[in-house]
């Protein structure tokens, strides 16, 4: 099946075909750089913060539908990525903008994804785009341009059905830092947290620097002595890419962590590690969350909050109960009201929580950043924080 893209964004010059691994199509013209891609389709609803999407490292091999008509409008700035690269496999958008208009732009959006060599599509028609993977799900998909294009739609089809699927990939330290660095406290430091990276973007240390924290960044491939050797307050596990039931090494290493009753924090892809490590299962959700949209409610303190997700995989938690854990007792802390996902967990016995979306929210909302406050209180409160002060000062 074919959609055909119309209007100022035809498909007359440089044309483009999308093709998705249950065969059906979408022409329209090449956006970005010129050529073939592969990865699994998804779509964000977010209006803004393309350029913090592009850079998520939680994007890696996935082809972003954005659901907003027009993209590109305030350009490409060097102030808002999240990483050091654009990371989606590639993008569509149906109208992007002719020139970009915005006080801080450097470049227009085409031209970095031309210059990162992304590939891309334009013209297409988004919405039906989008009610399709909604209905069928997130699916693998292919985007070809140039001389891409030249072959039959059955062969491009047969070489979109032979590119990876996303469950089952351990993509993390495809992503990660290879070298620990150290992200200074603003202002007076008042604690010390190891972050384990699998794919964590630049504000989240940021927002810890912020309340004083002086951020260890670490490998994903870490060890325990490790996470340790930096004296850490308190232990953070970032958002990442990838299936987390392929996500062995980042298991144990937590559970290392929550043995040692230190302090404990993880976004997104960590959230679904802490469910692991407390013997939860995951699955893959239909076609996941993406957007900065998304209602939560904290079960906490009944309050309800906008908030910025990316995830393609859910923890599977009773909601109803408190769970028996290795670790303690374990309940669903907060959960998604549009379909009862469970977006986060805490232990009742032991200082570790975490949540499936994105406090950090450089694009927006900002409901959830009194999470980072939220772990400042558990270093601060913890017996053996005290006890590190103590020993400084004797030193």
């Amino acid at each position: 099946m074919t959609t055909s893209a119309r209007g100022a964004t035809g498909t007359t010059a440089n044309p483009a075909l999308l093709v998705l691994e249950d065969g059906r199509t979408f022409r329209g013209r090449a956006y970005g750089a010129v050529g073939e891609t592969f990865g699994e389709a998804v779509f964000s609803t977010g209006m803004t913060g393309y350029q913090e999407t592009l850079t998520d490292p939680s994007y890696h091999r996935q082809v972003v539908v954005m659901t907003a008509p027009h993209v590109g409008n305030t350009g490409v700035n060097d102030e808002d990525p999240e990483s050091a690269r654009i990371w989606v496999a590639g993008y569509v958008v149906r109208d992007p903008a002719r020139t970009p208009s915005n006080w801080r732009a450097t470049r227009s959006l085409d031209q970095e994804l031309r210059d990162q060599g992304v590939v891309g599509i334009s013209g297409v028609d988004t919405r039906a785009l989008t009610r399709h993977l909604r209905e069928r799900g997130a699916m693998r998909v292919g985007i070809f341009s140039g001389d891409a294009c030249a072959a039959g739609e059955e062969q491009l089809l047969a070489r979109v059905r032979e590119a990876p699927a996303m469950k089952g990939a351990d993509l993390a330290g495809e992503v990660a830092t290879q070298q620990a660095y150290v992200v200074p406290a603003i202002g007076e430091k008042r604690f010390t947290v190891a972050a384990v990276d699998l794919g964590i973007k630049g504000m989240t240390p940021h927002r810890m620097a912020e309340r004083g924290i002086e951020v260890h960044v670490l490998p994903a491939t870490a060890s325990v002595e490790d996470i340790y050797a930096v004296r850490p307050d308190g232990v953070f596990f970032s958002n990442g890419p990838g299936d987390p039931a392929a996500a062995e090494h980042p298991v144990a290493l937590m559970r290392g962590v929550l043995e040692r009753g230190t302090p404990l924090f993880g976004i997104c892809f960590g959230n679904q590690i802490l469910g692991r490590s407390l013997g939860f299962g995951t699955f893959k959700l239909k076609y996941g969350h993406r957007g900065i949209n998304q209602p939560v409610q904290d079960r906490t303190t009944g309050k309800v909050e906008v908030t910025a997700h990316n995830h393609g995989f859910a923890v599977d938690a009773p909601l109803d109960r408190v769970s028996d854990t290795p670790f303690g007792r374990a309940e669903v802390s907060h959960v998604c009201l549009n379909d009862g996902v469970v977006e986060g967990l805490r232990l009742l016995d032991k200082p570790a929580f975490s949540v499936q979306y994105h406090p950090e929210a450089a694009a927006g909302p900002h409901d959830a950043a009194y999470l980072f406050d939220r772990f400042v209180a558990l270093m601060r409160d913890n017996p053996q924080h005290s006890a590190k002060l103590m020993e400084d000062q004797r030193a």
